[in-house]
């Protein structure tokens, strides 16, 4: 006999608490890569971030990867951030929307830190 896919078995019907149940799970571990927009200022140490490239004061992009996280402004800028530990992007995500990406392009682009919307503040 063959297994069947509710998601895609039209039999399943369309209830989306079952969808919901057997919806593939989250990346998790130390080989994840999350992200996480971030509209306010971010003050490491006492010193608000700033743009290199743009002068931006806030609305930033965080990814986390293994022990590292990035910070990308809307201008496509990004620099690899020591300050901000694993366990300071953990403490920041309270409710992970839950979005799958195939790749960090794409996932710039659909959120718009790809340099679309340089000197643009989205809030």
């Amino acid at each position: 006999m063959t297994p069947v896919d509710r998601r895609t078995d039209p039999a399943a019907g369309t209830d989306s608490l079952l969808q919901l149940t057997e919806a593939p799970p989250l990346p998790t571990g130390p080989g994840a890569t999350r992200c996480l927009a971030h509209p306010q200022e971010l003050t490491l140490r006492g010193i608000p971030v700033m743009c290199s490239a743009c002068r931006a004061r806030r609305d930033w992009l965080l990814i986390n990867h293994g022990r590292n996280v990035w910070v990308i402004c809307r201008c496509s800028n990004q620099w690899l951030e020591p300050e901000v530990t694993r366990a300071d992007f953990d403490a920041l995500i309270f409710f992970p929307d839950g979005t799958l990406y195939p790749s960090i392009d794409e996932a710039l682009a659909a959120l718009g830190f790809d340099g679309t919307f340089t000197g643009i503040y989205l809030d």
